[in-house]
């Protein structure tokens, strides 16, 4: 990173990600599903910092592998050389098959035509599509693709994607893995092996154990998130704080408005702090006067409207100066579900959204 090279220029803000939390949510999961982990680190895992939750999780033996959503994302964890297989759960397109079977990249294949273009040494996880219709083959093609990859020695694993595995009534995911379940059956009944995986985060806390499945993929859940049915599930935790710096701190006086539209206007004396974080960093704009920061302890509310690259925090009656860190998601006085809800967000778009000016930061504690 630029910054590591030039100590003299600080981050803005930053994303501290509780390691000793984030491996507390991942052996919880593997122990609920009795199975190891495909560990979700698609859209810079989920906000969290793809390179960081790489480093905090690549020892656990409960983690078998990652899985990312682009070819780029799969480049940039085989140069973290973790020591654990890298899955591309989206299709490669044919000119980047080479150069992906070259790193090692596991590729998921969805038809034969797919199959049929795999270069020697490729190895592939073969999707089944059972009722997300997104990617896969139909079970009867599955069967026969199959075959030609355990033929060619190219099979590793066989998997399904849950579409409404989060949501109270589960015989839509009940209809699913039955149909996964009979793919996977046939195939071992032939003598076939391979590594068999359908659970998302929603699958994992709704069923917990799947017999004949080695692996799950638990996304949002592993960051320590999951729907309301579900939250009392596993005690996970949030391991994600942000906080951002303070840039400049100036007393408001009564009848003066703030940020753009003068959408406040001061009736006190009101000490000011500008937050070096805006919409451009992921937090939402429309978030604007309803949102809360904390700072010393305490809520206290964001000012006016949300720019840019700053927002303002009133500070009134705290020792509160340049440089200094305030937080915008503290897990306890502001809560990444508070920030969403202000945004009109729900939290998958809020983390994902958070952007690159963040710096991601590990800290164990």
């Amino acid at each position: 990173m630029l910054l590591d090279m030039l100590p003299s220029l600080q981050s803005r803000s930053q994303a501290l990600i509780s390691a000793p939390l984030l491996r507390q949510n991942a052996a919880l999961l593997a122990q609920h599903a009795r199975a190891q982990l495909i560990v979700p680190v698609k859209a810079n895992a989920y906000g969290h910092g793809l390179a960081v939750v790489a480093d905090i999780l690549k020892d656990l033996p409960d983690v078998w592998g990652f899985a990312v959503a682009q070819p780029s994302e799969a480049a940039e964890l085989v140069a973290l050389a973790t020591g654990k297989p890298v899955l591309l759960l989206t299709p490669a397109f044919a000119s980047e098959v080479a150069t992906l079977v070259g790193l090692g990249v596991r590729l998921s294949v969805s038809s034969k035509a797919e199959a049929d273009a795999l270069p020697p040494g490729a190895k592939v996880h073969l999707k089944v599509e059972t009722g997300m219709n997104r990617t896969g083959a139909r079970p009867a093609e599955a069967l026969v693709i199959a075959r030609q990859l355990a033929a060619q020695g190219q099979l590793e694993g066989v998997f399904t994607h849950f579409a409404q595995s989060d949501e109270p009534q589960l015989q839509p995911t009940y209809r699913q893995l039955d149909q996964f379940l009979e793919v996977v059956r046939t195939l071992r009944g032939e003598g076939l092996h391979f590594l068999a995986h359908c659970a998302n985060g929603g699958g994992v806390l709704s069923l917990g154990q799947v017999p004949e499945m080695q692996l799950v993929r638990p996304g949002l859940a592993l960051y320590g998130y999951a729907l309301g049915h579900l939250a009392g599930v596993l005690p996970l935790a949030q391991p994600l704080r942000l906080r951002a710096c303070v840039g400049f701190v100036h007393t408001v006086f009564p009848g003066e408005q703030v940020s753009y539209g003068g959408l406040f206007t001061a009736k006190q004396p009101t000490e000011v702090a500008t937050v070096q974080l805006g919409y451009a960093d992921g937090y939402p704009r429309n978030a604007s006067l309803q949102a809360w920061a904390a700072v010393q302890g305490q809520r206290r509310p964001v000012l006016g409207r949300v720019c840019m690259d700053q927002l303002m925090v009133d500070v009134t009656g705290l020792e509160v100066q340049v440089g200094d860190w305030i937080d915008l998601i503290d897990g306890d006085l502001v809560t990444t579900h508070d920030v969403a809800t202000w945004g009109g967000v729900i939290e998958y778009e809020l983390l994902t959204g958070l952007s690159a000016r963040i710096e991601r930061r590990k800290v164990e504690e």
